[in-house]
């Protein structure tokens, strides 16, 4: 399904029944489609062209970008601001809003905005410590948590005020995520606090890497039988893997990650390691899209933006269809005014 009917920017774009926002990544989930999402890393720069190029990697592969917010507690440009520069030009970012750096106030402020400028898809996270970082000397705020942030973004979406109760003369339009992690102890408390983040409010869940299929099995079994997977679209973690020095320095110093000993030994004994890993990535989307209640897969190529048009291309998950970019937005835009 290719979504043709997609405006350009400045057109109005209608809520279709059965959605809370106009964008387009609710759409293709909805739709029944197998999406994919992506991370832009923000730059160290206030120069909005590195935004652009950065992006432009991944056009006509992925159907919503994810505008990080201080991840691993290192700063860069702002998430929100990330945001307002790929709007500009039609892109479908995911605003990720980290409750490490801000009150609720603020939060709700920053909703309030990047509705405003066009964002339909927010991440609700709880946020790395300050000690992770770059500024370990930084005051963390924590105000809220991702449960509470899910709920404030729904009771303003959904019954137009802020959480304090005054009215807001026009609700923010959004698709509300959260992020899971299905490969880190106690497992069978999982698939549970899944469900509580459900009840607060995600309707898409983005989790961490998975290099471990048959635990994301068990997992995925488990939200079924809790009547998740009808209430929920869960978006997988991939991540091509650079060399096995990489992944041995991932599992011991990346909390949450879990990398096998099999996944490290098939690196290990690869000739070209770069490769592999591209190759092991397509080899894990394969498996992991015929799971069931899996929607898409988020793809987190750090450092390696430039290999996910290749995986995505090699692991057929598009299946013809064709995500939108800037290029098509424009043809489109003329042909409208030529018409």
């Amino acid at each position: 399904m290719i979504f043709e009917d997609e405006p350009v920017p400045g057109y109005p774009l209608p809520i279709l029944p059965g959605h809370t926002s106009p964008g387009r990544l609710e759409r293709v989930l909805r739709a029944g489609s197998f999406a994919v999402t992506t991370e832009l890393e923000p730059p160290d720069s206030a120069d909005p062209e590195e935004v652009y190029r950065r992006a432009r990697v991944f056009d006509g592969y992925v159907d919503a970008i994810n505008a990080t917010d201080g991840s691993g507690a290192n700063c860069h440009m702002s998430s929100v601001a990330v945001c307002a520069l790929l709007t500009r030009i039609g892109y479908a970012p995911v605003m990720q809003i980290s409750c490490r750096d801000k009150n609720r106030i603020a939060i709700q402020g920053d909703i309030l905005g990047g509705a405003a400028m066009g964002v339909c898809n927010v991440m609700c996270l709880s946020g790395d410590g300050v000690q992770s970082g770059d500024h370990p000397q930084a005051k963390p705020v924590f105000d809220l948590d991702c449960m509470s942030l899910l709920e404030i973004g729904r009771k303003m979406r959904d019954e137009h005020q802020f959480q304090s109760g005054r009215k807001l003369a026009y609700a923010p339009r959004v698709f509300l995520g959260a992020a899971e992690n299905p490969f880190v102890q106690p497992y069978e408390w999982r698939p549970h606090r899944l469900a509580k983040k459900v009840a607060a409010g995600a309707q898409f869940i983005q989790t961490q890497y998975c290099y471990d299929v048959p635990r994301l099995r068990v997992f995925m079994r488990h939200a079924r039988d809790l009547g998740l997977l009808d209430k929920v679209f869960v978006l997988v973690g991939v991540g091509p893997l650079r060399s096995a020095k990489a992944a041995e320095w991932m599992r011991t110093n990346v909390p949450g990650i879990h990398i096998p000993d099999s996944v490290i030994k098939r690196m290990a004994g690869a000739e070209n390691q770069a490769q592999e890993g591209r190759r092991l990535c397509v080899d894990l989307i394969q498996e992991i899209r015929e799971i069931e209640g899996v929607s898409g897969v988020h793809l987190m190529a750090y450092r390696q933006e430039e290999s996910v048009p290749e995986i995505i291309e090699r692991s057929g998950v598009l299946a013809g269809r064709t995500p939108w970019y800037p290029d098509r937005d424009r043809k489109l835009q003329l042909h409208r005014t030529a018409s």
